[in-house]
């Protein structure tokens, strides 16, 4: 019905209409053929326009690992962003990527190819320290620069080879922050965990000389080949756990320190008194980790380097995301590390640096050799090589990971995020730069005026064995048991002692002065020491001996030691030793306090007793009412008002204490009479 009205539509049109539609369309295909057609001359004739220049480079990853597979992808992106940005660009990067399978051999192999058959100007990679070593020698050889974004060990330094350029962290930047969290918790001791390759034995030495610097000390140095047996690395740990150290840092890759940190969790060294610390080699894939190992590092500290968030990273991150869930949807590789972000902008780096040297002269030169010359000996130079190194040196530019800077052929590290993990996460705890220490806050770094190792600007971590209390650092190397310590049970005084047992839940609890000594010596030994009370009764509750029967079983090694009120007699010294007294002993009187009452006001009134006192105060007043009855009538001196009367009777009264009255002599007289009357 629809093609049957759009005919009839179009059948009422004027037909001069339709032509005149029919010919603006091709006036229009007309103009646009004839554009095209100049556009091309113009560029054929023009010696100043020129097709992009390619420049091959070569991509070394091992595709096996999950680092590898996460570089090739974000080296991907990184190429088609890059050239999407720069679309006015005359030369384009040509990545070829060879698989190095993890093996040196193979790596050097590989990167012999690249630069003998292809004649690549620049090589990515490869990704581990051990296989970067040789490909280095021979980027030298052929003055193609190498840029490894994952060679993090100082073994190989851009120093000793010109031509290698390290776009990631040297692991040596990151031992002075791991210093100041040793320093700021007030450890002393530390020991070194590290696999025996160049990446793990490479940082130690720095790492050493850090510690020194802070005054701790490095009793022994643990180290792990990679192809150890889970026996062999049991053993290590029981070694360990046998030592008076208790903090540990741990150097190596993912796929050894899973390992490790599953039979330190069996050997029962992720428990309360332990720290572990590890290092960005480890922290920064711990998100590839498998989740049973990370459940096995609970409590442990990490450091990693710190990159700012902007919008540009968060975007990258989610098409990173979508384009691994759409290449495999059931891949467990869904979160980006600093590895992918710095393989990232080693593409734009490089790709800036081509461009300002210009690709059209990049071929190798080739020398004279004999018929039974190596490749090695056949391999050319890069005509451009050198320059492209001084400009990759020279570029600078805002990348996913914030400012790329080179420093002499490495990048500079501006500061590192302290984490804790707990959970399936990380917790940020803090953070470390070189000009101001240790902050709780990466905004607050520059508030701060003078360098900190306190460990009151990190926020409280929460150690191995689900603890909040900061470990000391070390113990007393007891292996598999603790300390029994013995506690007598008594009926009487219980302020020393006091020993109860819950009949529901037959938990016993101890408590007392003698139990408060001991804790207060424990607290302020500097090591840790496991401890077990255990009281001295028969099933019933009753005790189960006299104290030296106690005492006794120290001997008998039933206890390690004895916690109570113990009297120091001579037969118990005989074979046990004993602790400074810390309460008095001997015969003694308990008294009531009195006051001295010397300084008392009314000391007078102690003579006398109370009853005393109230016959004295009857008497006076009987004597006054007597004289006032006898004298009221003939002495003028008792008239008058009341009060004046009853002041006079009592003041008649108090005088004769003190005075005769000589000018009364009738009424004494008369006073006399009648009392020996009465």
């Amino acid at each position: 019905m629809s093609t049957t009205r759009t005919v009839m539509w179009w059948s009422r049109l004027p037909l001069d209409l339709l032509k005149m539609v029919k010919s603006t369309y091709l006036l229009v295909y007309l103009i646009f053929l004839s554009l095209s057609f100049w556009a091309e001359m113009a560029i054929v004739r023009n010696p100043n326009v020129e097709s992009n220049a390619m420049v091959d480079v070569g991509v070394v990853l091992d595709l096996s690992s999950k680092v590898g597979k996460m570089a090739e992808m974000c080296v991907s992106m990184a190429w088609s962003d890059f050239y999407a940005a720069h679309a006015n660009y005359k030369t384009r990067l040509v990545l070829h990527k060879r698989d190095s399978k993890g093996d040196v051999v193979g790596a050097a192999s590989v990167a012999l190819e690249l630069l003998k058959n292809v004649e690549v100007q620049a090589i990515i990679g490869p990704q581990r320290s051990a296989e970067a070593k040789f490909v280095t020698h021979l980027g030298r050889k052929a003055h193609v620069p190498i840029l490894s974004f994952s060679a993090t060990s100082p073994s190989l330094s851009p120093k000793h080879s010109p031509y290698f350029v390290r776009t990631t962290l040297d692991d040596s930047s990151q031992v002075k922050a791991i210093a100041a969290i040793v320093d700021a918790f007030g450890w002393r001791e530390v020991v070194p965990i590290n696999e025996d390759t160049d990446f793990g034995n490479g940082m130690i030495p720095y790492l050493i000389d850090a510690f020194q610097g802070i005054d701790t000390r490095v009793p022994y140095r643990s180290v792990i080949p990679p192809t150890a047996s889970d026996l062999q690395i049991l053993e290590e740990l029981n070694k360990l756990a046998t030592m008076q150290t208790r903090v540990f840092v741990v150097h190596m890759t993912a796929s050894l320190g899973s390992r490790l940190f599953k039979y330190a969790h069996k050997a029962e060294m992720m428990s309360d008194g332990y720290a572990w610390i590890i290092t960005d080699g480890l922290s920064m894939i711990l998100d590839p980790m498998n989740p049973s190992a990370v459940d096995s590092m609970q409590g442990v500290l990490g450091i990693q380097p710190y990159i700012p968030k902007s919008k540009s990273l968060h975007d990258f991150h989610m098409r990173w995301k979508r384009g691994i869930l759409l290449k495999n949807p059931n891949s467990m590789t869904n979160e980006l590390n600093h590895f992918g972000i710095w393989a990232y902008d080693t593409i734009w780096a490089l790709a800036m640096a081509v461009e300002r040297v210009g690709g059209m002269n990049s071929r190798f030169s080739k020398t004279e050799t004999g018929k039974n010359s190596t490749d090695l000996a056949t391999l050319g130079i890069s005509e451009i090589g050198e320059r492209l190194l001084k400009t990759i040196l020279n570029t600078r530019f805002k990348g996913l990971s914030g400012e790329f800077h080179l420093v002499e052929g490495q990048l500079q590290s501006s500061a590192f995020e302290i984490f804790n993990v707990i959970g399936k996460g990380e917790r940020v705890i803090g953070y470390w730069t070189p000009k101001r220490g240790l902050s709780r806050g990466f905004d607050t770094v520059d508030k701060i005026i003078a360098y900190s190792t306190s460990n009151a600007n990190l926020k409280d971590p929460i150690w191995p064995g689900d603890s909040r209390t900061t470990p000391k650092g070390w113990a007393v190397p007891i292996k598999g048991k603790k300390l029994i310590i013995g506690v007598p049970v008594k009926k009487g005084f219980r302020e020393f002692v006091k020993v109860e047992r819950d009949s529901h839940t037959n938990k016993t609890t101890f408590e007392g002065f003698s139990k408060d000594v001991f804790l207060a010596v424990l607290d302020t030994l500097p090591f840790a020491l496991p401890y077990e009370f255990k009281p001295y009764m028969k099933p019933d509750g009753s005790s189960n001996g006299s104290y030296d029967e106690l005492v006794k079983e120290v001997k008998l090694q039933n206890f390690d030691a004895v916690v109570g009120d113990i009297t120091i007699v001579a037969n118990r010294s005989s074979y046990v030793d004993f602790t400074l007294p810390y309460s008095e002993s001997g015969v003694s009187m308990v008294v009531l306090i009195k006051d001295d009452e010397t300084k008392n006001a009314w000391i007078f009134l102690k003579p006398l007793s109370w009853d005393l006192w109230l016959t004295t105060g009857a008497a006076f007043i009987f004597t006054g009412v007597v004289v006032w009855i006898l004298e009221h009538r003939l002495n003028t001196e008792f008239r008058g008002p009341r009060g004046q009367q009853l002041g006079m009777m009592l003041w008649f009264s108090f005088s004769t204490l003190v005075f005769a009255h000589s000018n009364c002599p009738y009424t004494t007289i008369y006073i006399v009479k009648v009392l020996s009357q009465v």
